[in-house]
């Protein structure tokens, strides 16, 4: 019997290396831990809501739920993927936009690896996260919690303002939408993609970035990898914690610090990565309203002396790129130039 035990456990160390072998094979990665964590947030109690009657499924009987209690509300989910030889320095935290989740960086709409594999692939340890309100971080009641209802994005927002087709192309039916000539965006897949837009809230800011400051403070020292609303999250963490965040890459952020009314000067020690796509003079709300404060902010921290560094791919002749690079055609060779910035800041080993 203690044979046959030993023997099973040499063949599932074997089958395990041969699994090991194949995932080398394939992506290149020998991966030590995968987990995620719960961060931020707090408890709050509820009282005096009146109780309701459920039927959970069709078929049960209906039960007394009573709302009342004590919730944790808040919080943000992060999931983390560490490697067993990692190349990079420190772990590279990916943040979302408005209306998404982490799954910007995962898989692309079109079945494609995300950004998460490909900074995998370059030997990043990779933490992905949603933050508070959104997907697995959960939401809360509101107006008892969150102060206001939530609000949600159409389809042909998304559209117009992530740059796919100019204002006015969209249509309901597929096959009558015009891109934008030279998209880089899966156009094809663009209703898949659709189906990651979740609520939000204009009035959760103060606790989106409590929750960041504490998973800052948890998983860095780190490099922020952020997109679009969570550029304004990133930046301030840095001048926060300027000693723990070691680089800042900001892809179409769409919200900087204003520094006539914050200090930024702390933030001189974090190296800047501002990534820009295609179209952006083709869209108003782009052109006038979202990229004019970004660039004084960059502006201003460079006056500080901080590394400030553009990528405006246009102008380094790779076109086409939409508002949702890590979803493109070509997010490969964007995250090759990523990586390349991140090389020089001597932050790979």
């Amino acid at each position: 019997m203690k044979q046959h035990i030993k023997t099973t456990f040499a063949f599932l160390a074997t089958a395990s290396a041969v699994l090991l072998t194949g995932c080398a094979s394939s992506g290149g990665l020998q991966v030590a831990d995968v987990g995620s964590f719960h961060i931020g947030g707090k408890q709050v109690a509820l009282s005096g809501l009146p109780e309701k009657e459920l039927r959970f499924t069709p078929s049960s009987p209906p039960i007394k739920v009573n709302p009342n209690g004590e919730f944790e509300v808040e919080q943000m989910y992060v999931q983390y993927v560490k490697l067993a030889a990692p190349k990079a320095k420190f772990p590279l935290l990916m943040w979302h936009g408005g209306g998404l989740t982490g799954v910007t960086f995962e898989t692309k709409p079109d079945g494609g690896e995300g950004w998460q594999m490909a900074f995998l692939k370059n030997g990043h340890d990779v933490y992905v996260s949603d933050a508070t309100e959104r997907g697995r971080a959960s939401w809360a009641r509101y107006p008892e919690i969150f102060s206001s209802e939530p609000f949600f994005r159409a389809k042909q927002e998304a559209w117009e303002l992530f740059r796919i087709g100019a204002v006015g192309s969209y249509s309901a039916d597929p096959a009558k939408r015009a891109a934008l000539a030279g998209t880089q965006f899966p156009i094809a897949s663009f209703d898949q993609f659709a189906k990651q837009f979740v609520p939000r809230w204009a009035t959760n800011n103060a606790p989106t970035q409590a929750s960041y400051d504490a998973y800052v403070q948890r998983a860095c020292p780190c490099v922020i990898l952020v997109h679009s609303q969570g550029s304004t999250f990133a930046f301030e963490a840095a001048r926060k914690f300027p000693n723990l965040i070691k680089a800042v890459v900001a892809v179409e952020p769409s919200g900087g610090l204003n520094a006539a009314q914050v200090d930024i000067s702390s933030m001189k020690t974090v190296p800047h990565l501002f990534v820009w796509g295609d179209f952006l003079d083709q869209n108003p709300t782009w052109k006038n309203a979202v990229q004019p404060p970004v660039l004084r902010f960059a502006e201003a921290l460079a006056k500080q002396g901080g590394v400030v560094d553009t990528m405006d791919l246009p102008k380094m002749g790779i076109k086409g790129n939409s508002h949702m690079i890590m979803m493109d055609k070509n997010s490969d060779q964007v995250a090759g130039l990523i990586q390349g910035w991140l090389a020089k800041q001597g932050l790979m080993k």
